[in-house]
């Protein structure tokens, strides 16, 4: 696999600093985006393996110097993820620094499956159900792992 188009401290870094629950790969078609595998933390509905052929490419700009960006191609309910996979999460937006490592950022996204923010949403009836009727909301959430994430 050539990775001419991708700087060469970023892929060593995602070689020699794994972050547990998480892997990530640069894609072989395009350099800039990278395949990545989020197991689903324990007690969220999300728990589980999330296969990478569906899930996050972030994509990254020369040298990191522009803003990171990151969304979900497989679907999720969430309140802080929209119908389009972006993702409501402050260091992807205004509190994005170039300094930001990779890793960072997936365990953040990690840690957003753990702890849905239906205050802060998205996708605005998700987080209704959520504030509503969060035992129903998570359940939903689950069914929708089941479907579109177990990778069956």
């Amino acid at each position: 696999m050539a990775n001419s188009n991708l700087p060469r401290r970023i892929i060593k870094r995602l070689l020699s600093e794994p972050a547990p629950g998480i892997s990530a790969s640069p894609s072989e078609e395009n350099m800039r985006y990278f395949n990545v595998m989020i197991l689903g933390p324990a007690q969220s509905p999300y728990e589980g393996t999330i296969p990478p052929r569906n899930f996050i490419y972030p994509f990254f700009f020369d040298c990191l110097l522009l803003l990171m960006q990151v969304r979900f191609l497989t679907k999720i309910y969430h309140p802080n993820i929209d119908k389009l996979g972006r993702i409501c999460l402050d260091i992807l937006k205004d509190k994005w620094s170039p300094a930001l490592q990779i890793r960072t950022v997936l365990l953040s996204i990690q840690a957003l499956l753990s702890a849905p923010n239906p205050d802060d949403p998205l996708s605005d009836n998700i987080a209704k159900h959520w504030k509503a009727n969060e035992a129903e909301a998570v359940e939903t959430a689950k069914e929708w792992t089941r479907m579109y994430a177990s990778g069956a």
